[in-house]
């Protein structure tokens, strides 16, 4: 079987790294495509650096418009050439996509498209747009299947990768207390995102949240899990919080050693106060009761409060089908009302731990690994079309 797949950034490269080895256990599989070190160990030979497509925000695409024009042809063409039984394309819509478009345009060859488009939150007309080149979605939240099949595609809940990522010890949540000296404080993980915008309109937020939880729990020991690119940047924003924060840094550290640093951290913390997105599912793995909050420039804050169409962001409560989790998303995200909500789930999580528990297991925590659901999925779906 020949298999043609696409990631255009990290968080689709460790997706296709699964779904290869998935691959792998069940046929005889040969692989052409574009991939990060991840897939490439899986036996992918990228057709271009996988680098070059992760910068696709409008600011920074436009500048490159033309080539990363040239790289959608240059992986068009290269499908077409190479004939294989599927093309899957993993996220990155606004490459992947387009080069499907071409594909289609020039041949029947079967198209799979990991992730589906968060259609069930804004933006549903993406979903009868994305039918006209793809045929088969693979997603990774069980309520998206409907959303998908309602506009012609078929769909298949494959699990979401968190359910496969290590959760540390108890053991490795005391032993990293113990390294870090923080003893039997209480300890707040403090988590204001991964891109610089994020960061910098978060952290003076957080900061403001802080000072008032000080204020009533003298003891709060925060922690903040950096990724390299915002690491300064959170440093330089934390220099007149009330409490200086545990800074991890995983720059100049192995990246399997931070890895557990990180979880472990996560399994140490009694509450965290994140930045909206995947990070909650992230924390509901490690059992770590949380309160969201985000923020946004103004014309984003109007668009997307127009277009949403559903009551939370909050990723652990739309799978729990429950709203535990405190969210304060856009005009809401005041530090007041955010350190009265930090403050009542440090001294009581209420619900949240059966929300955390119940969206584990909808996500598929204790069954197939999702890179083997995955790949079970395309070779049905390959079977059910030949």
């Amino acid at each position: 079987m020949r298999v043609f797949v696409i990631a255009g950034e990290a968080s689709g490269d460790k997706l296709g790294a699964a779904l290869m080895a998935g691959l792998k256990q069940l046929a005889e599989v040969e692989f052409q495509g574009v991939g990060g070190p991840l897939m490439q160990a899986e036996g992918l030979d990228s057709l271009f650096p996988m680098d070059e497509l992760s910068v696709m925000g409008i600011a920074e695409i436009l500048p490159k418009y033309r080539h990363l024009m040239r790289r959608i042809n240059q992986t068009a063409e290269a499908v077409i050439a190479a004939q294989p039984d599927v093309l899957i394309t993993i996220d990155s819509p606004d490459f992947s996509l387009r080069v499907a478009r071409r594909v289609k345009a020039a041949s029947d060859i079967r198209t799979v498209h990991y992730v589906a488009p968060t259609v069930w939150a804004w933006r549903a007309g993406r979903a009868q747009k994305m039918a006209k080149v793809i045929d088969h979605v693979l997603a990774l939240f069980p309520f998206e299947p409907p959303y998908m099949e309602a506009a012609g595609m078929e769909c298949d809940f494959v699990g979401h990768p968190v359910v496969a990522e290590r959760v540390a010890s108890v053991g490795e949540a005391g032993a990293f207390r113990a390294e870090q000296g923080l003893g039997d404080a209480p300890v707040l993980l403090v988590l204001p995102g991964s891109r610089r915008g994020e960061v910098s309109r978060l952290a003076p937020v957080f900061g403001d949240v802080l000072r008032r939880v000080v204020a009533e729990r003298p003891d709060i020991r925060p922690v903040i899990p950096t990724t390299g690119n915002v690491t300064d940047l959170v440093r330089a924003a934390v220099a007149d919080w009330p409490v200086a924060p545990l800074v991890l840094d995983p720059r100049g550290t192995d990246p399997v050693e931070y890895k557990r640093q990180k979880a472990a951290a996560f399994a140490a913390a009694d509450a965290a106060l994140a930045a909206s997105g995947t990070v909650s599912l992230e924390l509901a793995a490690s059992d770590t009761p949380m309160v969201i909050a985000y923020d946004m420039n103004w014309i984003s804050r109007q668009i997307i409060g127009r277009m949403l169409k559903v009551d939370t962001v909050t990723l652990v409560n739309l799978v729990s089908d429950t709203r535990t989790v405190p969210e304060f998303i856009g005009k809401e995200c005041q530090p007041g009302p955010i350190a009265e909500a930090v403050l009542q789930v440090l001294d009581d999580p209420g619900d949240q731990r059966a929300a955390m528990q119940t969206t584990m297991e909808r996500l598929g925590k204790g069954g197939e690994a999702p890179g083997l659901r995955a790949a079970k999925a395309v070779l049905k779906g390959l079977q059910a079309g030949a």
